[in-house]
């Protein structure tokens, strides 16, 4: 078992104990739970400044932080929701074990088969498409759970039982991708997810984003603030450092526009999350020490009435007494074993005594439930004033039984038996024939069925079909080329200049551009003063969504640090991941948000390609449009650095991306015919590529073109 942190002294006054909870409990019938929070954030107040040490208390108990009391009704059909996720399941399923038939393509059920309703509610009543009127949600898929996604997609007639026979298998051109992947379908997917980490690290930052475009007017801000950005992880996926590695900025920048929904099925891919601890426990506290709201979901509906029967605590105590590995080996086994280890003393044994081996498995957790989930979500959606997480506690391989339900080699199956396949029918109350059970074939309904038309009605009410993608925005008139004429002209004979000179005149030129000056989004990852960029400081402003609350210490001088809510720099500090998340959220803002915005992000190159490759890798796969700028590069002119910052072969690494454009220009007259192609390609012909430039801090003179 768990060991027991933060053991509480023995009660030795129970009668004065309940005069205190009696007390709370009439601030809160009376004057509602926001007083009874003054209360005691008051009382633990007091108790410090009297010396008492009262450690924060990052964590809550094990149980769900709604109360069954504070459901709202829950607004759909849940019995015709729950006869849809039971097909969208057995499509999920049928099109893994069908692809790995007479291949070793691969695929994964378990994922899918655990998180299937935290999706479908999603589907149903949370999640806008980009043709709403709001212009719709943000959805991170979690890259192994799309065969669901593919199967709601099948069953609304977006993809055809041919795709879905093609998964994994698309060199005939007729396949669908093995993961979320904007490039390979354009029009479906919009985020690649599935590099572990990178998912919520850039749904961090477009989630800032939207915020930046709304307070600077390019997109509706009313509308802005009616859309959310959903990520969905999983439990194992947060030992990525990305995943975790920018919470602290979303919470400062207080971003309720944001929600990560993280599938805590307990299992990663060899083996438990946290056997010996509760993973649940250690990202409430992660998260809520980052400034998040924090929603856990871990109970079903069916533990309601064992809550009500337990006058004593005895079942809370029990669920925080017993760590991971217990509650997988619990639903890998059956209900009598249930009774055994988990109510394992008179007390608790007596809580259901009356029940059957079989009610006591029906125990269900919070993420296999639809009416706790709409909870959670709604609760989600309506909090103002922080990011949201939800930490949903699933079963990995729900429904698989014997094939893995609860393994730890769940992650591996891409099979399954026919006596298999009977239960998982059995156990969903599907329509199929047992002499059909080898078929594996797709379930639908027939497009003048109640069902088919609720599954559509609810999306056509949220705007249109998820996932989808815009490939185009309103194309932007690029400045022409004798715009730059100054930099095609020689420098002029004893006036040295560099290549990074040149750049940072071009992107201030642009910046004063009539046409497109506003769309332009200078980043820097606090280097700005090394580029000769502080100009931009006082002509266009630091964004920040609070202003400036301060006189900066340089307030006197021309170029003063300036921060303002309408300001165009992005100023990310020394965080090369998250600025690079920041140049992509700005770089899909055509498809995002139907606006094009042109991203500069300008760093010492040995810290670009080098260090954030697979964010730039990820840019591609989503048809990023913009510049990377790697500065300093050359290795000419920071010997006193060492070589840790001197650049020679960042080109070698952005060559290897197929849609990456790379110019290595020795002249300023070079640098302005490539950013003015640059532009005019992305964003005037709107090709889906993105450039990458080197540029020097070595000064010399420069020839005409």
């Amino acid at each position: 078992m768990a060991d027991q942190p933060n053991a509480q002294p023995a009660d030795n006054d129970p009668q004065e104990t309940k005069e205190w909870m009696d007390a709370l409990e009439g601030v809160i019938t009376q004057e509602g739970a926001g007083r009874a929070h003054f209360l005691i954030e008051k009382l633990i107040g007091q108790a410090r400044e009297d010396g008492i040490d009262i450690p924060y208390a990052a964590n809550t108990e094990y149980i769900n932080t709604i109360p069954a009391d504070q459901q709202p009704k829950y607004p759909g059909n849940p019995d015709m929701e729950i006869k849809i996720h039971s097909y969208i399941r057995w499509n999920a399923m049928a099109m893994v074990v069908r692809a790995n038939k007479d291949t070793n393509v691969g695929g994964h059920i378990a994922s899918f088969a655990s998180a299937a309703a935290l999706y479908d509610v999603g589907f149903s009543h949370f999640w806008k498409s980009l043709d709403h009127d709001t212009g719709g949600d943000l959805i991170f898929f979690q890259g192994h759970s799309v065969p669901g996604v593919y199967s709601r997609a099948f069953m609304l007639g977006r993809l055809t039982a041919d795709q879905m026979d093609h998964f994994r298998q698309e060199t005939g051109g007729q396949g669908i991708s093995s993961y979320p992947h904007p490039w390979l379908m354009p029009d479906f997917w919009q985020f690649p997810t599935v590099s572990m980490g990178l998912g919520p690290i850039q749904a961090i930052y477009q989630a800032r984003f939207m915020k930046y475009l709304a307070s600077r007017g390019l997109i509706d801000a009313a509308k802005a603030e009616q859309r959310k950005v959903w990520a969905f992880l999983g439990d194992g996926e947060t030992d990525e450092v990305e995943s975790l590695g920018a919470n602290g900025m979303a919470g400062r920048e207080k971003l309720d526009n944001l929600i990560f929904v993280i599938n805590c099925n307990l299992q990663r891919l060899d083996g438990p999350v946290r056997g010996n601890g509760k993973i649940i426990q250690e990202l409430e506290a992660e998260f809520r020490g980052a400034g998040w709201n924090v929603i856990k979901l871990i109970w079903g509906t069916h533990w309601d009435a064992l809550f009500q029967r337990d006058k004593k605590g005895i079942l809370k105590k029990r669920m925080m007494e017993l760590c991971d590995g217990e509650y997988q080996t619990f639903k890998a086994k059956n209900g009598a074993y249930v009774r055994e280890y988990f109510f394992n003393t008179p007390a608790l044994a007596e809580l259901v005594a009356d029940w059957t081996d079989d009610e006591i498995w029906n125990l269900n957790r919070g993420g296999h439930d639809i009416f706790k989930i709409f909870t959670a979500y709604n609760a989600a959606v309506t909090h103002k004033g922080a990011p949201t997480l939800i930490l949903a506690k699933t079963i990995k391989g729900f429904g698989m039984g014997q094939a893995g339900e609860a393994m730890n080699i769940s992650h591996q199956q891409k099979k399954m038996d026919k006596e298999q396949i009977g239960r998982f029918r059995d156990r969903f109350n599907l329509p199929i024939a047992d002499d059909q059970l080898e078929e594996l074939p797709y379930l639908t309904f027939p497009e003048d069925s109640e069902e088919y038309k609720y599954m559509r009605q609810r999306r056509m009410d949220l705007g249109g079909f998820l996932p989808s993608r815009r490939r185009k925005a309103a194309a932007l008139q690029i400045p022409p080329l004798d715009t730059f004429a100054a930099l095609l002209k020689a420098s002029g004979e004893g006036r040295e200049l560099s290549t990074t000179m040149a750049i940072v005149r071009i992107m201030n030129m642009m910046l004063k551009d009539k046409n497109v000056g506003k769309n332009v989004v200078p980043i820097v990852p606090d280097e700005s003063r090394t580029f000769g960029m502080e100009g931009m400081f006082r002509s266009v402003g630091i964004w920040n969504q609070e202003g400036q609350n301060y006189v900066p210490e340089d307030h006197d001088q021309l170029m003063f640090y300036k921060e303002s809510k309408t300001g165009q720099v992005l100023q990310e500090g020394i965080n090369e991941s998250g600025a690079m998340s920041d140049w992509i959220a700005a770089a899909t803002s055509y498809s995002v948000h139907n606006v094009q915005t042109i991203p500069f992000y300008i760093c010492y190159s040995m810290f670009g390609m080098q260090r954030v490759l697979d964010l730039c890798w990820a840019a591609g796969d989503q048809r990023a449009r913009g510049f990377l700028i790697g500065g300093t590069a050359g290795r000419t002119t920071l010997n006193g650095e060492g070589l840790q910052h001197e650049d020679g072969h960042s080109l070698i690494l952005s060559n290897l991306i197929p849609n990456c454009v790379s110019y290595d220009p020795t002249f300023q007259y070079e640098v302005a015919v490539v950013t003015q192609d640059g532009m005019r390609r992305m964003f005037q012909e709107q090709e889906d590529v993105f450039y990458y430039l080197t540029v020097m801090n070595e000064n010399y003179e420069h020839p005409e073109m």
